[in-house]
Formats: C-alpha cells, sequence, structure tokens
C-alpha cells in the first residue's frame, strides 16, 4: 500500500483549522453585512428629510425641545432638516432687509431671545444632520400683511383685476415675479441669509411660482408688450403666454443660484415642486428645465396622494427618471395634519415605493411624525427605524464654480457656461 504523505498531512491541516476559519469568515461575513449598506446609501446621498413648519414654532423656540428633536432624528438615521424661514410676509430670523423695508414689525425670537435658526443649525450639525432653509411662501403673501400694503405696486393680478387667490394658506396676494424690485427682495433675503449663517443650502418650494391665472398687472403687460410686440391673451392657459411667463420664472431661478454659488460655491440649491404636468401648466414652475440647466443641486418633488397607485404613478414618470440619474432625487411624503393624522402603514407603504425606485423622502412635517391619533409613540418611533435601519450621511455639492450668463427669447432659454481652469464653453439649450 502506498502511503500519501500529502492527502495525509492535509487532512490533519484541515481537521484542526476549521473552527478557526469558520469564525475568520463568520465574522467576514457579519462586518460585510454591517456596513455595506451605509457605503451603498452614502454613495447615493439619500435624501431623508423632515420639513418644520410654522406649527413647530413651540419646539423651535425651546433650546432644550430643539436639541431632543435633532437628537431622535439623528438615532432614527434621518439626515437633513428643511426650516420654514419665510411665511406669509414675514421672515423667521433678526432681518435687516426686512427692517429697512418696514415690512416686518417684530422678530421671531426663541424664549431666551436667541436666534431661533442659529440655535437649530449649530444643534443639528453637532448630529451630523444638514439644515437647509425653506422658503416656504414664495411670492405668496396674505393681503394682510404690511409687505401686501407697504408694496402694492409689488403684487400682480388676473385678468378681472383681482388679485388674491385661495391657497392651503388662506386667501393670499401674490408678489409679481417678473418686477426687478420683487427679484432683488427676494435675492437679498438669499443673500442675508447666506452670509449671515453656516448654512447647508436653501430650498425654493411650489410657491417660488405664480398661478397661470396672474400676471395681468400693468407692469408685466408692458414687459410682455415690449418682447413679443402682442398683448397677453384673455386664456391664461395660452401656450405662448404660459411659456413666456415660464420662461422670466426660470431666468430668476438662475440668477438665484448664482447669486448662492458666488457666496458658498457648496450650498446645496434645493427645490421642491408639485409634479411637473401641474407645475408647469398651472404653476409656471418649469423645473424640469432647471434641472437640465444644472441650476438644480437635489429635487423633492411633493406628491401628496392617499391612493399608493396614484402615488406610485406620480414616482414612475419619465421626468422623474430622468433628474435621480443626475443629481438627489425625493419625494415628499405627508405625515399628517393637525387635523387629519397619517397611519404608520400609509407612511411605510410610500416610503418604501419611493426607496425601491431609487429615491430618498422628506416628511411634512416634523410634528406630525410623531401624531399617535392611529397609533402609539412606540409604534411610530419603530415604523420609522424599520424604514432606515442604517445612517444615509450627506455631504455639501461639489460646486464646478462656473461662470454663468444667461440669455432668453420668448422660445428658449441658453446657458452658457465656462469652467475657469479650461477654454470650453458648454451650451444647454432647451427648447419650450
Amino acid at each position: 500500500m502506498k502511503f500519501n504523505f500529502y492527502s495525509f498531512g492535509f487532512q490533519k491541516i484541515l481537521k484542526k483549522s476549521f473552527l478557526p476559519l469558520f469564525l475568520i469568515s463568520l465574522l467576514i461575513v457579519l462586518w460585510g453585512n454591517t456596513f455595506t449598506p451605509v457605503t451603498a446609501q452614502t454613495s447615493r446621498q439619500e435624501i431623508r428629510g423632515v420639513w418644520m413648519t410654522n406649527n413647530d414654532l413651540d419646539i423651535l423656540r425651546d433650546r432644550t425641545k430643539v436639541q431632543e428633536a435633532v437628537t431622535k432624528l439623528q438615532q432614527l438615521n434621518f439626515n437633513t432638516i428643511y426650516p420654514v424661514v419665510w411665511n406669509s410676509g414675514y421672515v423667521m430670523y433678526p432681518s435687516q432687509v426686512a427692517k429697512r423695508l418696514e415690512i416686518q414689525p417684530f422678530v421671531f425670537q426663541g424664549l431666551d431671545g436667541h436666534d431661533i435658526l442659529a440655535d437649530l443649525i449649530d444643534k443639528a450639525h453637532r448630529q451630523n444632520l444638514l439644515v437647509i432653509p425653506w422658503f416656504e411662501f414664495g411670492f405668496m403673501t396674505p393681503p394682510s400683511s404690511e409687505l401686501a400694503m407697504n408694496k402694492p405696486e409689488w403684487l400682480t393680478r388676473k385678468k378681472d383685476g383681482t388679485q388674491t387667490s385661495i391657497s392651503a394658506g388662506g386667501e393670499v396676494s401674490w408678489l409679481n415675479p417678473f418686477h426687478p424690485q420683487v427679484q432683488q427682495f427676494i435675492s437679498d433675503l438669499l443673500v442675508e441669509l447666506t452670509q449671515k449663517y453656516n448654512l447647508d443650502g436653501i430650498q425654493f418650494d411650489d410657491h417660488t411660482s405664480l398661478p397661470s391665472e396672474f400676471g395681468y398687472d400693468k407692469y408685466t403687460v408692458a414687459l410682455y408688450q415690449q418682447e413679443t410686440q402682442k398683448t397677453p391673451p384673455n386664456d391664461p392657459q395660452n401656450p405662448e403666454w404660459v411659456n413666456w411667463r415660464a420662461n422670466k420664472i426660470t431666468e430668476f431661478m438662475v440668477r438665484l443660484n448664482q447669486t448662492v454659488k458666488q457666496i458658498k460655491p457648496k450650498m446645496i440649491f434645493s427645490v421642491s415642486p408639485n409634479y411637473y404636468n401641474h407645475a408647469y401648466k398651472f404653476q409656471l414652475q418649469d423645473w424640469l428645465n432647471w434641472v437640465r440647466l444644472d441650476i438644480v443641486d437635489e429635487l423633492i418633488v411633493q406628491v401628496y396622494k392617499e391612493n399608493l397607485g396614484h402615488f406610485i404613478d406620480k414616482l414612475s414618470r419619465p421626468e422623474m427618471e430622468e433628474v435621480k440619474q443626475k443629481i438627489p432625487a425625493g419625494i415628499g411624503v405627508m405625515a399628517g395634519l393637525r387635523t387629519k393624522p397619517v397611519s404608520m402603514q400609509q407612511i411605510q407603504s410610500q416610503v418604501r415605493a419611493a426607496q425601491q425606485r431609487g429615491l430618498g423622502v422628506a416628511f411634512f412635517y416634523y410634528e406630525s411624525l410623531w401624531n399617535t391619533a392611529q397609533g402609539g409613540l412606540t409604534e411610530r418611533l419603530a415604523g420609522f427605524k424599520s424604514l432606515f435601519p442604517y445612517p444615509a450621511f450627506r455631504t455639501a455639492v461639489q460646486s464646478r464654480e462656473w461662470d454663468r450668463k444667461v440669455e432668453s427669447t420668448p422660445g428658449e432659454i441658453k446657458v452658457e457656461s465656462t469652467p475657469e481652469d479650461t477654454n470650453l464653453t458648454v451650451t444647454d439649450q432647451i427648447p419650450f
């Protein structure tokens, strides 16, 4: 019988090494399962945000409650807070711009007389949360506000001469987005915020727009006649008239982006509109072109639908597929209202539908996250923890710091961008 020394020796070594090798393999598997999802989330810059509204002021004004809020959000693996800074014609921070224009006879302060925005930013950053202040009211302002009463020439109107519409915020007037003084006012607020606070970004939502019925004020009519040699049509949905006004709002958004990037190139320029067909036709917001023109760093589309099928339909639109290939994109999910709570089951089904399509989420709004009318607090906390089992850290955008020149005609917008370190000129030309 021939003795196989190699076979015999290998078997002995294998028997002695089996347990250590098994333990090492097990550790590798567990280590990989623990950390791989974090890497994946980080690379996608997944949005896990929540808006903090006027309804959350009792929290924002209290240092202790703010600390508890940001700690809870960090523990549940959220990564972004969108606090309101512009609502009902008033700013939520000490503003020299508002003081100079005499449109705000008071200052929102904390219980200790402190700056509530500065306090939130400081505490949130200590928990690795981004803070992106939110211009909630955009061009809206109540007709009784000091802004509307002191600056009547800034307001636009409908064809019949009326100046207000009914919104979720009640009866509102609309600042004329085409008026240079209105544009300068919004830009001044933006500059003030950007220079005064350690922001991670700024967000404009569906109210940085204009209902399509408006735009028949004297200034806008004269501007339209000057540029087109035509009188605005009686039909507010006339395609040429819609395009011209949407084009003007786009030009303004490009300039706002330039303003931000010149001060802080890495700030996130965030937009949270309605779904595209509605936003363009009825609110003159051509946000898909904003993305194509490279002025949007993140997009969160508001989809406040109870029916899951209708919700998923808005997530699956071609424009959403296009946007998420370019920038971080998410869906605004309704977490409830004071008069209308939303179940954890509905929240979970909508968030998972978004996640399955590579989209992040932002909840409207903070207080309603913990609404226990449909389930206890323990259930709500466990529900959010199950949706976000791993952290998803976010960072500020890496700006190219390009100089931009905007040119427009009634039919198109052209943005020429020239990187400082090359002689290349890139032109994005988007037909309307």
